[in-house]
Parts: C-alpha cells; sequence; structure tokens
C-alpha cells in the first residue's frame, strides 16, 4: 500500500536551491553507508504496523550495509532484492555539531532524490513525505534536535518503488491468483518504460545549515543586446520582514564586474561573456558567479546569509525552421543518456559521471535529453560548465494506459513540473523542457492533458520552449498542436521492417515531410538507433551486429544531411551506452543500443559518429580555426 496523501502541491513553492557552503552556511554529507531492511511481510507494511523509526532498526530484526547514494537493486546477490517491490527501510545515525542547534540556526534535511516515495523521520518523529523519484525534497529539523540533547540524530527513511497509473512513471500491479501455475501470493510490477526500475537513495542526503532569515530562492533571467548583458533577477528571502539584498557578478578570474541593491532588479554587464555551446565558441560554458547576500539586524542580533549561484547569460528562440541561442542557428548533434552503471544503477557516481562527460567531448556531442527523468543537479552542473546543451525531460515516460490521463495523474504531472522547474530553472544548459516521451498520444484525452500540461509549464518558465517526444502517427497526434519543437522517434529497420536497411531512406523522408507539412515547426529526431552485442560482426550487415548498426546511422545521416538544409534542427542517437532493462525475449541483458557498452567501451557506431559530429562543428562554422579531435 502506498503510504500518505498524494495530490497536487500549491503553485506557490519555496524554493530548492542547490546546498552550497558559504560563510554563512555548512554541509554535513550523509553518504556512506547505511543500515538497511527491505520489508518481505505479505502487505509490505510491517514497518509501519510495526513502528520500525521508533527505535533504531537494528532492534526490529536484521540490518545489512547498503551504500548511499546506489540503487539496492544490484548489491546484493539476493534475486528477491532485485526485483523487489514495495517499502525498504534506510537508517543513518549522525552526530550534529553542538554549534547547529541554536535559536539562530535552520538546520535542512536533504534528500536529492529518492524513487518513488518516501517517509523520512528523525529520531522517530515523521519531518516529511514525497512523492516521485529524480527530484530532491527536504525539512527543517531542529526543532526535533532540540528535543534530543548530545546531538544525536537518527534518519529514518522508508522508501517504496511501487508504480501506479496515477504515478511517473506509470505502471500497474499485477496479483495472480492460480496455485496451479504461480506461487501463493504471486505479484508482478507492470510498467511501460525500457528500463529498469532502480530503486533506493539514489543521490546524495545531506544536512546542511542557513540562518533563521535566509536566501530560500533565487530566478535569473538572462539577455543581452551588442555586448551589454542583462540579468533580470528576483530574491526571494524568508524570516525577515525587510532584508537588504546585495547581489554581485564576478567574472571566472574572481573580479566583480557588476552589482545591484534589492531583492529584485537588472544587472547590466558591460563587454559580457556569453554563454556558449561546446564546439560554438572557443570559450564554451562561461559562468559568472551571483553572490547574493543580505544582512538584517533583529532584536540586537546581526543577521545575514550568503549563497553563490553560477549564472550563464544565454538566449533561446525557435523559429518555425532554426533553434537559435544567442540569436545563432544551433543544430543538435548529441546523445540521449541514462543514469545507469554496473552495480550502481542509478545512483550518483563521481567517477562515472566525469568519464561520461569525457566521452561526450571525445564524441563531439553538443546536447543530451535527460532521457527519461531529471539527472542529479551535479550532472545538470557539469553541462553548465562544459557547455553540454540540455533538454531536460520529467518522469513522463510510458504514459500509455487512458486511465493514466485522469485528473488524478494530471494533477500530479504538473507538480512534478513545478518541481522540476523550480529545480533546473537557473540552469544555462537547459534549453527546452520535455513533458513526456513517447505517450499514447493519439487517446482522446491526450489533446487536454498535454494542452494543460505545455501551458502550465511555459507559465512556470516563459523563457524556453516546451516539448514532448513523440512516436504517434503525425496525422493523430494530439499532443503535437501544443509544442514548440517536433521531436520524434523512429526506428526504421529494427522494429518495423527488421533488417531491411533499404527501407530508411524512404520512410525517414516521409516522417520529416509528413510532420513539417502539417506543423511548420523546426524537427529533432530525438531517437534512433539499433541494437548492437560487442564484437558480433557479419557481412552483409546482420541485426545485433556492428556493422548493423553503422549502416542504420549512414542511412539516417544521408536523410538528416538533406533535411537539416530546411528544417530538421537535431539528431540525438538511442544510446549513449547500454543500460539495464526489465528481463525480456527482446534484450539481452538490458537493452544493447548504446554506442559505448555498458562499461563505456566504444562499438564502432561511436567512431562513425565522432568523425559525423566533429564535421558537423566544422561544417556549420562553429567551430573555432584550427579546432580538431581533443
Amino acid at each position: 500500500s502506498m503510504k500518505g496523501s498524494g495530490g497536487a502541491i500549491s503553485l506557490h513553492l519555496d524554493g530548492m536551491l542547490f546546498p552550497r557552503e558559504s560563510s554563512s552556511r555548512e554541509i554535513k554529507e550523509l553518504n556512506g553507508l547505511w543500515n538497511f531492511r527491505a520489508d518481505h511481510s505479505l502487505n509490505r507494511n510491517l514497518g509501519f504496523e510495526q513502528a520500525w523509526y521508533k527505535s533504531r532498526l537494528a532492534e526490529s530484526g536484521p540490518v545489512i550495509d547498503m551504500p548511499v547514494p546506489a540503487s539496492y537493486n544490484d548489491i546484493t546477490q539476493d534475486p528477491r532484492l532485485r526485483d523487489f517491490i514495495g517499502w525498504v527501510w534506510y537508517e543513518r545515525e549522525v552526530l550534529v555539531p553542538s554549534g547547529w542547534v541554536s535559536e539562530e540556526t535552520r538546520v535542512v534535511l536533504r534528500v536529492g532524490s529518492a524513487h518513488y516515495y518516501s517517509v523520512v523521520w528523525v529520531n522517530g518523529i515523521k519531518v516529511m513525505e514525497h512523492e516521485g523519484g529524480h527530484l530532491p525534497f527536504e525539512a527543517e529539523i531542529v526543532e526535533v534536535l532540540r528535543n534530543n540533547p548530545g546531538g544525536a540524530c537518527r534518519i529514518t527513511i522508508a522508501v517504496n518503488n511501487t508504480l501506479t497509473l496515477q504515478t511517473l512513471p506509470p505502471g500497474t500491479i499485477q496479483h495472480i491468483d492460480d496455485p496451479t501455475r504461480y506461487p501463493a501470493d504471486y505479484v508482478v510490477q507492470n510498467t511501460n518504460f525500457d528500463f529498469f526500475n532502480y530503486a533506493g537513495l539514489h543521490r546524495p542526503v545531506m544536512l546542511y545549515t542557513t540562518p533563521k532569515a535566509y536566501v530560500d530562492d533565487i530566478t535569473v533571467l538572462t539577455t543581452f543586446a551588442d555586448n551589454i548583458g542583462l540579468l533580470s533577477y528576483q530574491v526571494s528571502v524568508l524570516g525577515s520582514p525587510n532584508p537588504t539584498v546585495t547581489v554581485t557578478l564576478t567574472d571566472k578570474d574572481g573580479r566583480c564586474v557588476a552589482s545591484s541593491t534589492g531583492p529584485s532588479g537588472v544587472i547590466k554587464v558591460t563587454d559580457a561573456n556569453l554563454w556558449w555551446p561546446y564546439l560554438m565558441h572557443e570559450n564554451p560554458g562561461y559562468l559568472y558567479s551571483m553572490g547574493v547576500s543580505w544582512a538584517a539586524f533583529i532584536v540586537g542580533s546581526v543577521y545575514e546569509d550568503v549563497y553563490a549561484l553560477p549564472v550563464g547569460i544565454r538566449t533561446v528562440q525557435v523559429t518555425n525552421t532554426q533553434f537559435l541561442i544567442n540569436n545563432k542557428p544551433f543544430y543538435f548533434h548529441g546523445v540521449n543518456k541514462h543514469e545507469d552503471a554496473d552495480i550502481r544503477g542509478k545512483g550518483l557516481d563521481w567517477p562515472l559521471m566525469v568519464k561520461d562527460f569525457n566521452l561526450l567531448k571525445w564524441l563531439g556531442a553538443n546536447s543530451f535529453r535527460t532521457s527519461h527523468y531529471p539527472y542529479a543537479e551535479e550532472i545538470m552542473q557539469m553541462a553548465d560548465r562544459h557547455g553540454i546543451v540540455v533538454i531536460d525531460e520529467c518522469p513522463g515516460v510510458g504514459i500509455k494506459d487512458i486511465r493514466s490521463f485522469g485528473n488524478a495523474s494530471l494533477s500530479h504531472h504538473l507538480a512534478v513540473m513545478d518541481e522540476l522547474v523550480r529545480r533546473d530553472k537557473n540552469h544555462a544548459s537547459v534549453v527546452m523542457w520535455s513533458v513526456a516521451n513517447e505517450p499514447a498520444a493519439e487517446m482522446p484525452p491526450a489533446g487536454f492533458y498535454f494542452k494543460t500540461l505545455m501551458a502550465h509549464t511555459k507559465s512556470l518558465d516563459p523563457t524556453r520552449p516546451v516539448t514532448f517526444i513523440t512516436d504517434s502517427n503525425f496525422a493523430r497526434d494530439k499532443g503535437a498542436p501544443y509544442v514548440d519543437v517536433i521531436c520524434v522517434n523512429s526506428y526504421f529497420s529494427w522494429y518495423h521492417d527488421p533488417g531491411h536497411l533499404e527501407v530508411i531512406p524512404f520512410q525517414l523522408n516521409t516522417q520529416f515531410e509528413n510532420w513539417y507539412g502539417k506543423y511548420q515547426k523546426p524537427i529533432i529526431q530525438s531517437e534512433y538507433g539499433a541494437d548492437v552485442v560487442p564484437g558480433l560482426h557479419t557481412d552483409p550487415p546482420m541485426m545485433f551486429t556492428e556493422e548493423y548498426q553503422k549502416m542504420v546511422l549512414q542511412n539516417y545521416h544521408d536523410v538528416f544531411d538533406r533535411k537539416r538544409k530546411e528544417y530538421v534542427i537535431g539528431e540525438l542517437i538511442w544510446n549513449f551506452a547500454d543500460f539495464m532493462t526489465a528481463q525480456t525475449v527482446t534484450r539481452v541483458v538490458g537493452n544493447k543500443k548504446g554506442i559505448f557498452s555498458r562499461q563505456r567501451h566504444p562499438k564502432a557506431g561511436a567512431f562513425l559518429l565522432r568523425e559525423r559530429y566533429w564535421r558537423l562543428a566544422n561544417e556549420t562554422g562553429l567551430l573555432p580555426v584550427g579546432a580538431r579531435y581533443p
């Protein structure tokens, strides 16, 4: 059973600034080993019935070591845990510095992401619950800590990975009662998406402090005219009636280039360095640091808070044939990714992140889509710094059942977009929001659903285009009228006419002509590709060999090269690296459409794409003179 109340959150949300240390803020990371237990009881509810959160987890039964951040599925040798559905329990005991527990300080417990539904207790007292994976949630806990002298802080987190028709992504739970064919009380989690339903505490858990009155949220919009950069900002300070806000902008070398006072305003930067994508400028990913501070005198004490936000100055605009960044045409040559790797599943991993960005740059990729859920904030920050352009997608994947278009689903989807935009609105790398991947957009309720969803997203952020990714029929797609950019997935000669490479030029050309003819909007080929088991070779090429993937890519590229002179504005390969899926007859230990293996070793397709992406960067006149392969 799912605990707690679902439903929409109100439009006004408090801020969700990424925790950063400053002269007024401290951070204590709680990554490492936690105590862990899965609730294997029949109704998965024993932990709540016996109130496991009231005492140390080891007192109510056996616990095992569990690393955080990580998915729990692949950590043990127990198949019951790999495929577990229901509540699991995490616990960690920490000591809070005595200086933190004061009248002047807020102590916040923040969970970067937990899949899917979470309930959190501190010292046995419930402090928050949260619906949805991939997005952060937090609670103030200083009151709870005060009641427990000595700084002891026992954090208990229950996480439930059950997916229903109303969750994002949706799923169904099937109970099979047939003692002649299945064990007793047999339960299956069905989903309509092609990746493994990893679960657990996927991103860092931390405690951080702010002063009692503090900078709660910052919103920055940027534009420029000639050489003048303009940043309009809005700062929300909570806990103080009339704060004095100061904003200073410093460049990469730490020099102050502009400043302003007041909770909102416009900062002018002369000779501004714009934020440019990788391979579009010799100095890509240029970031300023926006220092926000405020001070107030309250009853004889001086309060102050300091927060530094990285900011890139850039603009985004869509015409009916082009995607413009800083008024220059931008062509997406990039990848779709997954947060997925051996052992850790979807857990955040710094070595993996840095490796992936090195591979993206080696490839000459200038962009990726966060298929099919928001990625870690640390990944978004890397994209900002390296100039990698991001299409930011919410977890709206697998919306295939008509019941998932109902009011409960829509209100949760709207709430998820609230949380996503609140988290990622200040990232220069994010140029477009994606509200769904391959929904059943031909169904009657899809029109109202996506019209509402996209209008809502635009109201949250009027500066960025909004899209969804479709594989529906162009004439019957009810969501397409509301997107700014048409994003189409197609797998000609793979799922359709398998083995027949000769159909690609005809079918892909028809696809583009159909969509542009109906909508006159720019088009991104948001997915295409073929599975490759590394090391399989045939000639003539056969499916699943390295040669076949090369030929599929080559045939698609020939059509892209004709159409990008007209209205095609991008191509994103499916996929960057092989990833784990549920077990089916079409998946050989996961999806093998990566151009890199799951261990990040290149297949033949990677070299073909590398040649192409660097050539595209050169051809479009974006590469600085003399730039070559890294």
